[in-house]
């Protein structure tokens, strides 16, 4: 299993943005499972299942790992996704959702740890407006590394996304300044 995999296209961030097919990535997360065992947690019948899990493996982000007997045990092709197409109308309204909920656990994680969050609506606005704005300007260079298929390890993901947020830095001054004044320490 790789540890990152870029995923770019915009027809296999349509395979991942079916709600079904989300929530059988997310339980394959925690461990390999079987199409039984997939289809008791989420409540959904083996023949609905397979046919995603066999969409999600075409899409080579989920991969039979064994089999034991009849049962086939399918796990992920990765352990972490990032998912950075190409704006794509089709895609847009899921990527604009997902970014939603990602940045209300960002706040609330701040204001988990201690922080005084001045004007929430305001900050959940503005953190949303910059990690799309990063998002967008850093998919030439993640298009680019996913194409050449380089394998990323998570330190490497992680020293890769801080750098294409240097690289956007300047222009992101004025909202860092907004943010910060929005944010008591």
């Amino acid at each position: 299993m790789r540890e990152v995999l870029i995923i770019t296209e915009p027809e296999k961030v349509k395979i991942l943005s079916e709600e079904t097919r989300f929530r059988i990535l997310q339980l394959l997360r925690q461990r390999p499972m079987t199409i039984n065992e997939l289809s008791e947690a989420l409540n959904k019948d083996r023949t609905t299942v397979y046919r995603h899990v066999k969409t999600l493996e075409k899409a080579g982000v989920v991969e039979e790992l064994e089999a034991h007997g009849n049962e086939r045990v399918y796990s992920r092709t990765a352990r972490l996704f990032l998912i950075k197409a190409d704006p794509d109308e089709s895609v847009e309204q899921f990527r604009q959702a997902y970014l939603q909920v990602e940045v209300e656990k960002l706040v609330r994680l701040l204001e988990k740890t201690g922080f005084r969050v001045k004007n929430r609506d305001e900050l959940v606005r503005l953190a949303k407006d910059v990690l799309n704005e990063i998002e967008v300007n850093s998919q030439p260079i993640l298009k680019r590394i996913s194409q050449a298929e380089i394998e990323l390890t998570e330190i490497e993901l992680f020293h890769l996304l801080n750098m294409l947020v240097f690289l956007q830095s300047c222009e992101l001054c004025e909202k860092a300044k907004r943010v910060k004044n929005l944010i008591e320490l």
